[in-house]
Formats: C-alpha cells, sequence, structure tokens
C-alpha cells in the first residue's frame, strides 16, 4: 500500500509541476532542491506514473554510488509499499534487482554508461535522472554527454533531468539547453531542512596538513576528541564525516569506550552495516562515514553531524607513473551537504573541526574529476562512442590536453585502439567489461596462460584492494581472499563470479594444455596472435595495433596515472640512446616451465599484476629497495616478504609529496622472462654516451625502460651523441673545462664589457649558458674532434672566441679602440686594463699618472683608476682624476711620502712630471 502521508510531506512535491512542464517543453531541466525534499525519491515516482496520476514512463535513476543506488531503490519501494525488484529496482556492479514490471530503475553511473555503450538508443527509457551531478564524477559528466549525444541525434524525445542540491545550476542548464543555445529550465524546491546550528571546534594545537594519504594522528584523535564532546553536549544520533575508510578505523579505535554503538559506513562496508545504518534504532548511535554519506541517503535518527573537513580526490603524477587519492580540504559545498544531514528530520548541530577564519578559504566545489583523475577508462567511453578525442563530447569542463594524450597513449598500448584512435574489436570488449583498460588488458591476456578462474581472481583483487592484514603480497592476499570470511572477500568472491562469466563465453581462455585449449596462434574477437608468454606453455597473448605495450596507472583506485612512465619506445632509448627496436613481445625464450604445467599462484600473480602494469616491473637494488621501469624509486616496508625478491610486479604503490621513491603496499614476485615479456614495449637496446663523473662514457645499453639490464663499452660512438654529451659536460661543469690562458679570460672581459656598454652585434660571451647555445659557432670544429674531458682541456678558448666577433659588419677591427687591452699612461707605461668588473679598472703607480688631468675612457666610459703606492699597494681609487690631484691627493701624499721618501711627491702633481723611477733616478 502506498505511504501516502510521507510522500505528502516531500516538499519536493510543490515544484513537481513546474519540473513535468518543463519536460514537456523542453525535453530537459534542471532541479536543485536541498537534501531531504524528496528529489531521489519521489520525483522519478512521479515521472515514471507511479504516484500522481501521471502517464506511463519508464525511468532510470542514475547515482554516482552503490550505496545510494541501493538506498534509494530500497526508500522508493518502500514509499510504494512493496519490495524492490517490483516497481522499483536497482542495478549496481555485480548486483541486480529488476522484475518484469519495474517502472524505475537504480543504477550507479558506471552501470549507466556500460547500458549506453551496449545500446545507444537505451530503448524503452523515457527519464534519466542524473541525481547529486554536483559531485562532478567522471562517470556522470561522460554519461551526461553521451545522453546529449542521444537526444540529438537519435531520440529527441528522450527527457533529461540533472538533479543536485548544491550546483552550478547555471553550467548544468546551458549543457542540457537546444541547440538554439538557450538553457535548459531550472527548477527550484524549497527546502524544509530543520535549523542547523554552527559549532567551531579547531585543534588547541596546530596540526600538520594532510599530505597523499596521510592525516596527522592528531587530527584524528581530535576528530575522536569532537564526537565525544558532542555525545556530552547534544542528543540523537552523531554521524562524523571522514576522509577514507583507514580513517574510520583509527576514529572507532579511540571511541570504543563511548556509550553507543559505533558503525562505520563506505562504499565497501557490508550490506548488512550499510542498513543497520539506514535504518531506524532504539539505542544511540556513532555512524562514521565517507562521502558516501553526503548525499542521496537520509540517516535516520542523526540530529549532530561531526565534520573532520577533509575530502580525498584523484592525483595523477605523470612525471613517476604513479597517482593517488589524495587528502584535502573539502569544498565549502559539501560542507554544507555534510551540515545538512543534522537537520533532516528536527533542529541539529554541525561541529566544524576546523577555526572559522578558515572557512572563507576553503575551494566553493570540489574539484571536477575529469581535471584530476587517470583518463584512461574515459577515453576509452569516448572512443567507443566515436569521439575519440572527446572533443565532440558537451562536457561542463574539457579533459586537460596531457591527460588524455597519457590515456590514449595507454590505449594503444593494450591494443585497444588502432592507430587513428578508433576502438578494434578487442577495444569494445574491454569497454564492456567494467574494468579498467590496463585490467582488462590483465584479465583478457591472463585468461590466456592461466585460465579465465584464477585471472578473474587476481582481477578482482586488483580492481578493489585488498585490506592491508591480507598482506602486501599479491600472492599471499590472493590466498587470504579464497579463504577469507570478511566483507571483503564476500566481494571479491562476487566481482570474480562477473569477470569469470564476462571472460570466459566469448573469449574461450583456458589454460594452456587444458582441454579444449585454443591451439597456438589462434585469434578470438580480433585479437591477433603473439608467442607466448615466458612460463605459461603455449598460451599466445593477444595483441591488437601496438598490443603487447602498457604505460604505468592503478585501476584500483580512478587516480592512478594512465601513461608509461618514463618508458621509451624503440626507437629512442633514454639519455641519448640510439634506439634499434629491440624488446617486442615474443622476442624473448620461454622459461621457468614446461609447456602444459600450471603456473603456481606465486607465477600466477606475477603475471597478471605485470600485465597490468607493465611500466612497474621492479628490480632489487638493495635493501629493500628496487627501481621501477618508469624511474620511481620503490621501498618495501621493514619486514616484508617482498624485500628479498630480484624483480617485482608492483600492483599498488604510492608517493608522498617530495620524496624520491614510492612505499610498495601491493606487489607480486615476478621473473624476469615475464617481467620482460610483459614490458616489452619499453625494452631498448642502443648507444648511450653522456657524461657521468666528470668524464664521457659510451656504452652499448639494453634497457627495460629505466633498468639497465645489460651494458658494454663503446669504441666508436656516434659522434653526434659524443658531441651532446660534452656539451652536457660543459653545461654541468662550466667552461672551465676548456684552457683558458689569461689572454683568453682577457678577451673574454673585453667582449663582454662591450655586450654590455654598446651591445648591438658584440656577443654575450660573460654567460656559460649563452656562450653553449652559439657551440656551433665558436667552439667547431674542435668540439666535434674532442672524445673525452682531456680533449676539452685542450680547447684554446681564446682563439675560439674570436670566431663570435663581429666580423662581418667590420666592427670587429675596432675591438683595441673600443677596448683597448692596454691603455699607455703619462710615464709611458702600457698598464693592462681589466675590464672583469662591471666598471673597467686601470691599476697604476700614483706617479706614473702625474700631469694627466682627465680620467681615461674606454667606448665612452670612464675607468676606475686604482692608484698604487710605490709599493704597488693600493693608495686611492676614484673615477675623476681631476678632483683627486685637487682634493684627495694631498691626504694621501701627507700619509706616503714619510714612508716612500725616496719617491717624488711634488705639491701640484697637475703640473708635475710622471715617472716610475725614484727621486735618485730623476736625478741621475
Amino acid at each position: 500500500m502506498i505511504r501516502s502521508a510521507a510522500l505528502d510531506a516531500l516538499p519536493v512535491r510543490e515544484c513537481l509541476p513546474a519540473l513535468v512542464s518543463a519536460l514537456e517543453d523542453r525535453g530537459a531541466a534542471v532541479l536543485c532542491a536541498p537534501p531531504g525534499t524528496g528529489k531521489t525519491t519521489l520525483v522519478p515516482l512521479v515521472l515514471a506514473g507511479l504516484v500522481g496520476g501521471g502517464p506511463e514512463r519508464r525511468v532510470l535513476v542514475a547515482e554516482p554510488r552503490r550505496i545510494a543506488a541501493r538506498a534509494a531503490a530500497r526508500r522508493m519501494a518502500w514509499l510504494l509499499g512493496e519490495q524492490p525488484g517490483a516497481s522499483v529496482g536497482f542495478t549496481v556492479r555485480g548486483e541486480r534487482v529488476v522484475g518484469p514490471s519495474t517502472r524505475v530503475e537504480v543504477v550507479t553511473t558506471g552501470v549507466l554508461l556500460q547500458r549506453l555503450q551496449r545500446d545507444q538508443e537505451l530503448a524503452g527509457v523515457d527519464v534519466v535522472v542524473l541525481d547529486e551531478c554536483h559531485e562532478r564524477h567522471l562517470d556522470a559528466d561522460t554519461a551526461a554527454a553521451f545522453l546529449l549525444d542521444v537526444r540529438e541525434a537519435l531520440r529527441p524525445e528522450l527527457r533529461l533531468v540533472a538533479a543536485s542540491a548544491t550546483t552550478d545550476a547555471a553550467g548544468w542548464a546551458r549543457l542540457l539547453g537546444g541547440a538554439d543555445g538557450v538553457p535548459a529550465p531550472v527548477v527550484e524546491a524549497a527546502g524544509v531542512s530543520y535549523p542547523v546550528e554552527t559549532v567551531w571546534a579547531p585543534p588547541a594545537r596546530p596540526v600538520r596538513p594532510p599530505h597523499g594519504m596521510r592525516v596527522d594522528p592528531a587530527q584524528l584523535a581530535h576528530v575522536a576528541s569532537v564526537v565525544r564532546r558532542a555525545l556530552a553536549e547534544r542528543s540523537g544520533d552523531v554521524l562524523c564525516f571522514l576522509p577514507g575508510v583507514g580513517e574510520l578505523a583509527r576514529v572507532a579505535g579511540q571511541l570504543g569506550a563511548v556509550d553507543a554503538e559505533v558503525l562505520q559506513v563506505h562504499g565497501r562496508a557490508p550490506a548488512a552495516v550499510q542498513d543497520a545504518a539506514l535504518t531506524p534504532a532504539a539505542h544511540r548511535r556513532v555512524i562514521l562515514a565517507t562521502a558516501v554519506a553526503e548525499s542521496s541517503l537520509t540517516v535516520p535518527g542523526v540530529r549532530v553531524v561531526v565534520d573532520s573537513g577533509l575530502a580525498r580526490e584523484p592525483r595523477v603524477d605523470h612525471a613517476r607513473g604513479l597517482g593517488a587519492l589524495a587528502t584535502v580540504r573539502a569544498s565549502r559545498a559539501a560542507g554544507r551537504q555534510r551540515a545538512g544531514r543534522a537537520g533532516r528530520e528536527a533542529p541539529g548541530t554541525v561541529y566544524r573541526c576546523w577555526a572559522e577564519a578558515e572557512d572563507a578559504r576553503l575551494p566553493s566545489f570540489p574539484s571536477p574529476e575529469i581535471r584530476t583523475a587517470d583518463l584512461a577508462a574515459f577515453a576509452l567511453q569516448a572512443a567507443c562512442w566515436g569521439d575519440p578525442d572527446a572533443t565532440g563530447l558537451a562536457l561542463l569542463d574539457p579533459p586537460p590536453a596531457g591527460a588524455m594524450a597519457a590515456a590514449r597513449e595507454v590505449l594503444s598500448i593494450v591494443g585497444a585502439v588502432d592507430p587513428a584512435g578508433r576502438p578494434v574489436p578487442r577495444g569494445l570488449r574491454m569497454a564492456r567489461l567494467g574494468l579498467h583498460p590496463r585490467l582488462a588488458r590483465a584479465l583478457l591476456d591472463g585468461s590466456r596462460a592461466l585460465g579465465a578462474r584464477r585471472a578473474a581472481e587476481l582481477v578482482a583483487l586488483l580492481s578493489e584492494e585488498p585490506p592491508r592484514d591480507y598482506s602486501d603480497d599479491l600472492a599471499a592476499a590472493w590466498r587470504a581472499a579464497r579463504h577469507g570470511g570478511d566483507a571483503y572477500a564476500g566481494r571479491w568472491r562476487a566481482e570474480v563470479r562477473r569477470l569469470e562469466r564476462a571472460v570466459s563465453p566469448a573469449g574461450r581462455e583456458t589454460p594452456a594444455g587444458a582441454a579444449g585449449a585454443a591451439a597456438p596462434g589462434a585469434t578470438a574477437r580480433g585479437d591477433s596472435p603473439l608467442p607466448p608468454l615466458p612460463g605459461t606453455g603455449t598460451a599466445p597473448l593477444p595483441a591488437s595495433g601496438t598490443a603487447g605495450r602498457d604505460g604505468g596507472g592503478n585501476p584500483a583506485r580512478p587516480a592512478f596515472d594512465a601513461r608509461a612512465g618514463g618508458g621509451r619506445g624503440p626507437e629512442a632509448g633514454p639519455g641519448g640512446a640510439r634506439g634499434t627496436g629491440e624488446g617486442r613481445v615474443g622476442d624473448f625464450p620461454p622459461g621457468g616451465r614446461p609447456a602444459g604445467a600450471t603456473p603456481s599462484d606465486d607465477h600466477a600473480a606475477g603475471l597478471v599484476a605485470a600485465l597490468a602494469f607493465p611500466e612497474r616491473v621492479a628490480r632489487a637494488k638493495g635493501g629493500g629497495g628496487f627501481l621501477m621501469a618508469s624511474g620511481t624509486g620503490a621501498e618495501t616496508g621493514e619486514g616484508s616478504g617482498l624485500r628479498s625478491a630480484p624483480w617485482l610486479a608492483v600492483a599498488v604503490a604510492d608517493r608522498a609529496p617530495h620524496s624520491a621513491s614510492a612505499r610498495v603496499r601491493l606487489a607480486a614476485v615476478v621473473d624476469e622472462d615475464t617481467a620482460l615479456a610483459a614490458a616489452a614495449h619499453l625494452r631498448s637496446g642502443g648507444e648511450e654516451v653522456h657524461w657521468e663523473d666528470g668524464d664521457l662514457v659510451a656504452r652499448r645499453v639494453t634497457r627495460l625502460g629505466a633498468i639497465e639490464l645489460a651494458s658494454r663499452p663503446l669504441r666508436d660512438p656516434d659522434p653526434a651523441l659524443v658531441r651532446a654529451a660534452l656539451l652536457d659536460g660543459l653545461r654541468a661543469e662550466g667552461l672551465g673545462l676548456l684552457r683558458w690562458s689569461p689572454d683568453a679570460q682577457a678577451l673574454r672581459a673585453r667582449l663582454g664589457f662591450l655586450h654590455r656598454t654598446l651591445g648591438g652585434a658584440w656577443p654575450d660571451v660573460a654567460d656559460d649558458a649563452a656562450l653553449l647555445e652559439r657551440a656551433d659557432e665558436w667552439l667547431e670544429p674542435e668540439l666535434s674532434r674532442a672524445r673525452r674531458r682531456a680533449d676539452l682541456a685542450r680547447i684554446d678558448a681564446g682563439q675560439a672566441l674570436n670566431r663570435l666577433l663581429p666580423w662581418s659588419g667590420g666592427e670587429a677591427a675596432r675591438l683595441d679602440e673600443l677596448a683597448p687591452e692596454r691603455i699607455e699612461v703619462p710615464s709611458g707605461s702600457r698598464i693592462r686594463v681589466d675590464y672583469a668588473a662591471e666598471q673597467p679598472v686601470l691599476a697604476v703607480k700614483l706617479q706614473e699618472l702625474f700631469g694627466l688631468a682627465e680620467t681615461p675612457r674606454v667606448a665612452g666610459v670612464p675607468v676606475l683608476v686604482h692608484l698604487l703606492s710605490p709599493a704597488g699597494r693600493p693608495a686611492a681609487v676614484t673615477a675623476d682624476l681631476a678632483s683627486f690631484w685637487q682634493g684627495g691627493y694631498r691626504a694621501v701624499r701627507a700619509e706616503l711620502r714619510g714612508r716612500y721618501p725616496k719617491h717624488p711627491w711634488p705639491e701640484d702633481p697637475a703640473t708635475a712630471e710622471p715617472t716610475r723611477h725614484t727621486n735618485a733616478r730623476l736625478r741621475r
């Protein structure tokens, strides 16, 4: 029986006529409704004609999370007096509760994308509601773009609703507007949420800001203390928001003594725990939740919210081929959503664990996932949709060009697309597996070597990272999942069944040597044959286009990079290498296992991890440290059984900011042959010539990305590589590697003075970088003949610098005129001018300048005269000699004539005879 009283109490009812009218007139609308108004539950029922007597329609509601999808369907079924699967059902990954009479189906956005790829017209669906679109999840943005394409090209009658409590309504209205450029109508529902009092509760002492996945334990201890304070000061259940599952567990551990039931609600929580949180209870509760409880869900009994102010967002480190979910400050929009949970049923209170002054500095909205996430899965969806560059999709934010380029590289590497970016049959199949393209590659190719069941078990482990207590060894975690009775193991088994069903019928992947196995070289669904992987018997590794190549990333969490981190293709080796095209898949001899043998668990885990993350195969370098093919270091934990392995395939790793090495969180031991085969696209061989430890080193090197496999000295390296390496040495150690005689140094200083003073054709020679940019002009041919550091030391820098003089315009002939090397003084001496300082310096004995009235000039600039005593020691400095004779000379004369009585000290130096000699020599 329909619960009419509950339906009538939902405030969104007041705006339903406007929403229905907008959909009839324009076919699309934006619905802005505060939490608790019924936008998620009443609106779909009305649009489906299940409530209110409207026409019968089939409505699809897309939610960003599985827990929200289940909860929304159950709530709507309850309002109708039914069980899920009747008029209202739901579909999430691994679970479908839908019946023949279902008219409202709640799905996750990921399921909606899969459905659109299979049936672009969405046959039988009349209305699609994109709920919680303010969260800007990548799947939701992609689904909206696809649906707008469907409306424009195939089904203009399909109705779309973008619904949210806090969103960029104007942006969504523009996006959903028609081809005429008129925005879609925005329908707003007034909320009746109860007042929520804000209590600012910052820590008493500063805490370290979050970085990476790490949250300061002092911050978590403070959140736990605020929960205890809220329990003491307020009545009702307490809902506490924390960034992730690990933080839930740590805060729960600190609340063991409170007089309330403590529940942990997150996307991976068992269904029983989720149901318990969403069911009224007679006793008091503390519900620790991640962002899953921000929206779509009403948690009954909650009167208090404790907000840690933290959230998790994806980040990608393209340079290292790593990424992670980073802990960040939650946006103000998220803060409003969280606070609203306290006022859904009665007046409430929100305790915010930060200072009020900090609130204005928080971001307004969360970052759209398309800006920060790994885009490989998105790029595959776009390619399968027919728009490989995603330039024709209607998106609120375009994908970053660099991230899309990296994503397209991964798709090429895993054999999902052809050189033009169009999906091949293998890519279409990958897109329908509901996996990241990396894991799809591991499932398809691993199934041929291991069988569908074992490959599915391992890929299921990689698609949702197992609990830390399962082990950091993938093979050990696999065994723990097989025998586990916890919630993770239950979800893992369900995912294994789904993946095994998905891969077995079409691909016929069976273990090598098993009955019914495809013959070597057989193909399936467009896959082209390749030689077998080492240790797997005769089962081929399928490829398409550039298959067998792969890059870095972690599909288990959306932030992991989609790019081959640091690897180079066969045409260019690292460090100036000249590639040889070595290292295609199948170049390595099978080894380690006879044909037809069943691979061990350790070998199977290493194979699947290496197939998924080939750029993260890593070789030991001692002390528990490894070097990944991407070039990033990796460290295993103390006591880890992985520390002694010679090779690893790293499945999950994260790198703290400012850390050179990544921390291994999940990896598998892998043999060298399998590592080389799985990461064959990173194998390169060629001449490496570079500057190392103060001299030139020339070798022929074989590498797997950054890992050096073998090397031998080169006797006759490529001259171009030698020249480039010598220039690197000059850049690293400076032009002092050349021979700089005093004359050469003086010439450089003179040219530098003319460049500063006159500019024009006079070259910049003072800066090493400027000189190295013009190496072709002044260091040739000597540089091309050099082969080592000692050869550089024989190059006469002064002679080489002469090549930079402005000969073509004739100015070079004026060098001695404009910047003379020496100036003749009144005594007849020719004194060298020092041009090294900003102003030219003439250091000369005072007596040699008697009779000189004006300061000498070079290129119009007065020199700085350093007047020396008869012993050559500084006596005075002047740039105005006439003034010195009139004033400063008297003090110098008084000080020095007693010390040097044999030298002349006339009272009037301006008219005295200059001399280099003593009085005695003058008398003779």
